[in-house]
Order: structure tokens, then C-alpha cells, then sequence
């Protein structure tokens, strides 16, 4: 697939850290309860860390208690792509940046009391946080 932000590997390697390399390019996870922002709370948007596209808003974030940044539904349902992942030997959901194709997390059916019912699992290390102006 063509994406609007493409780069070789040698590019991506050079423009992240070698964590941000191994998720976003690898589909690597981090550690469940160790991602920078999973415990921030204030207003601000999710942008992609290796392009900068807005996927998610701050107010659709949730607990869902797994470890990991979750959220209910992205910004707008095309700055993210969906795609079956069938590693692990499980059936699972991957979510890419729609702009440059990076490894964000997974998407669950188990939002259990949000509007969608939906989990958007992201990886802290694939994520760029920004808050409101005060």
C-alpha cells in the first residue's frame, strides 16, 4: 500500500529511537503499565509519532484497565486503518496510521460502557501528545 509519509528503512530508523523504531515500524508492544501516557488526563489530542496525522481526541480516552493508552473511537475513522493480524496465533485487529502505514496497537470489541463499545489499545511509544492551550 502507498502512504502519503513514505521512507525507507534506513529514514525511519534515523527520524525514531530504537524503542519507536521497534513498535511503529516492527509492530512491536511495550510492556503493559509502563507507556508514558497512560495515565495522562488532560485535554489535548493523540497525534502519530512517527508523522504527526490526529487520531484520537483526549475526550475518548478511557481506563480500561489493560496497561496500555485506550480510547473509544479515532478522531475520524480514515486516520487509521484497520488490518487482520493473525500472529500470536489469535485473530486480532491491528491499527496502522492511515498517513504512514506505523504499527499503532489493536482494536477490541470489549469497550464495555463507552459509545462505540470499542477499545483502541494504543502503544504510548506510537503516540504524540499534545495538550489544549490553556
Amino acid at each position: 500500500m502507498t502512504y502519503e509519509v513514505e521512507r525507507t528503512e534506513d529514514q525511519w530508523r534515523q527520524a525514531l529511537n530504537p524503542e519507536e523504531f521497534q513498535v511503529l515500524r516492527r509492530a512491536g508492544t511495550e510492556r503493559p503499565f509502563t507507556g508514558a501516557l497512560l495515565e495522562e488526563a488532560r485535554p489535548g489530542m493523540y497525534s502519530c509519532r512517527a508523522c504527526g496525522n490526529e487520531l484520537f481526541a483526549a475526550q475518548t480516552k478511557f481506563d480500561a484497565g489493560c496497561g496500555w493508552p485506550s480510547f473509544w473511537e479515532p478522531l475520524r475513522p480514515e486516520a487509521v486503518e484497520h488490518r487482520e493480524d493473525r500472529s500470536l496465533g489469535m485473530r486480532r485487529v491491528e491499527v496502522l496510521c492511515a498517513k504512514c502505514g506505523s504499527h499503532l496497537g489493536h482494536v477490541f470489541p470489549d469497550g464495555y460502557g463507552t459509545p462505540t463499545g470499542d477499545r483502541y489499545c494504543m502503544n504510548s511509544l506510537s503516540l504524540e501528545f499534545t495538550p489544549n492551550a490553556a
